[in-house]
C-alpha cells in the first residue's frame, strides 16, 4: 500500500491520482472529495453525537509546473513546494501533459567542459537557470509531438522499493504518502471496535500542504473536529547532529512533535499520548523544530481551538528526490494513533480541550 502511495503522481495542485489509489484502499468507508481535491473518510456511517477527531495526512509533494517552453525545446520551471536547488541538477523527473501522458526528464546540469573557472567555483544556483530537457529540438516539437503545455505538472522520477531483510523502504513523497498510509492503517486497526469509540473518526487526507497548508483550511471546516492527529513525513535528523542531540532518528519510533514554525503543541494531548505509548511499549520521540510546519498550524485555529497531536514517521532527504523510512516507524506511529483515540473518553477529552483548566493546576 505504502508503495502505491509513494509511486502516485501528486504535486501540489494535481493530487487527483493520489486520492483514487488512498480511495481503493478505503472502499468499506464512507468516501468524498471537494474542490480542492481533498479526500474524506468516514469510518462510522451512523450519524452520532460523539466527539469528532480528525486523522489529517497531506496527500501532496513537492515538485514542479511547466512555467515556459523556449524556442529550444527546453521547459522554464518554477517549484512546488520548497525544494534545495542544489539537489536538482542532472535528475530525471516525469511530466504529466494535459492528455495524461507522462513524458520523461532531464533536469538540466551544464557540462563541466563548457564551464569557466568561476562557473566550476561557484554552486550558486536560481530556478531561472534550471530548466527541463525532454528531448526535444524545438518549441513546436515540444509541444506537438511531446503534447507538453505551459502549465504542466511535473515530479521526480522515482519508483518505490522496499528491503524487507532491513526493513528499510525507498522512494520520494514519503512527505507525506507515509502519513497517508498512517491514516488507513489507524483506521483499519479502529475498524471492527469502531462503534464501541468514545469518537467519531474521519480521515482527512489533504492537498496542498506544500504550499502553504491550504486542503487542511477547509478539512477542518467541514469536519469541524474536537481534536486532530497529523500523521507527517517528518526530517530525520540523525546524520546531521550528535547522538544526543537527535530528535527524529530514522529506526527510533515515532516522533511526537512538541514546536514547529506553524503550532505549539498541547502539552495534556502529548502527555495522554506519551503515557500510552509507555503503557504498550510504543518507542517514541520528542522533537523542538526550529524549522518546518505541518497541517496542525491550520487545524489548531478552527472554530473554538483543536488539539492537535503531531505523530511524525522518520524520512531521510524530504523534499528531495529519494527517501528512506524504516516500516517499524510507520507502524510505531499508526499504533500510537490507534492506542490514543480507544483511549479517549469524556474525562480525558475534558481535560486535552482544557474544559477543566480553572478547576486544576496544571
Amino acid at each position: 500500500m505504502f508503495g502505491r502511495f509513494s509511486n502516485a503522481f501528486g504535486p501540489s495542485g494535481f493530487e487527483e491520482e493520489v486520492v483514487r489509489v488512498i480511495a481503493e484502499y478505503c472502499q468499506k468507508y464512507e468516501l468524498s472529495t471537494d474542490a480542492m481535491c481533498n479526500l474524506y473518510v468516514n469510518m462510522q456511517t451512523c450519524p452520532t453525537q460523539k466527539p469528532v477527531i480528525q486523522l489529517d495526512a497531506h496527500t501532496d509533494e513537492c515538485g514542479f509546473m511547466v512555467q515556459t517552453i523556449h524556442d529550444n525545446g527546453c521547459l522554464g520551471i518554477l517549484m512546488l513546494g520548497g525544494i534545495v536547488l542544489s539537489n536538482l541538477p542532472a535528475h530525471s523527473v516525469i511530466i504529466r501533459t494535459r492528455k495524461g501522458k507522462k513524458v520523461r526528464g532531464i533536469i538540466t546540469s551544464k557540462p563541466i567542459h563548457f564551464m569557466n573557472e568561476k562557473e566550476r567555483a561557484s554552486q550558486e544556483l536560481n530556478i531561472e537557470s534550471l530548466y527541463v530537457d525532454i528531448g526535444a529540438t524545438s518549441r513546436q516539437e515540444a509541444e506537438e509531438i511531446f503534447g507538453v503545455s505551459v502549465g504542466d505538472p511535473i515530479i521526480p522520477d522515482v519508483t518505490f522499493s522496499y528491503d524487507e531483510e532491513q526493513g528499510i523502504c525507498f522512494g520520494k513523497a514519503f512527505d507525506n504518502r507515509a502519513g497517508c498510509a498512517c491514516i488507513v492503517d489507524t483506521m483499519e486497526q479502529l475498524y471492527d471496535e469502531r462503534n464501541q469509540l468514545a469518537v467519531h473518526v474521519t480521515g482527512a487526507f489533504a492537498s496542498q500542504e506544500e504550499v502553504g497548508m491550504r486542503g487542511a483550511s477547509v478539512t477542518a471546516q467541514i469536519i469541524k473536529p474536537d481534536l486532530a492527529i497529523v500523521f507527517e513525513g517528518s526530517p530525520s535528523d540523525d546524520f546531521f547532529f550528535r547522538v544526543t542531540q537527535t530528535q527524529g532518528k530514522m529506526k527510533g519510533g515515532v516522533q511526537i512533535r512538541r514546536m514547529d514554525n506553524s503550532y505549539i503543541s498541547n502539552p495534556r494531548f502529548i502527555e495522554f499520548a506519551e503515557k500510552l505509548a509507555d503503557r504498550y511499549g510504543i518507542r517514541y520521540q520528542e522533537a523542538v523544530r526550529r524549522g518546518g510546519s505541518t497541517n496542525a498550524g491550520k487545524i489548531s485555529l478552527t472554530g473554538k481551538a483543536v488539539p492537535v497531536l503531531v505523530l511524525g514517521v522518520l524520512c531521510r532527504y524530504v523534499h528531495s528526490h529519494y527517501n528512506f523510512c524504516a516500516r517499524e516507524d510507520l507502524e510505531a506511529a499508526s499504533r500510537l494513533a490507534a492506542e490514543v483515540i480507544r483511549g479517549l473518553d469524556r474525562d480525558v477529552i475534558n481535560h486535552i480541550c482544557g474544559h477543566n483548566i480553572l478547576k486544576h493546576d496544571f
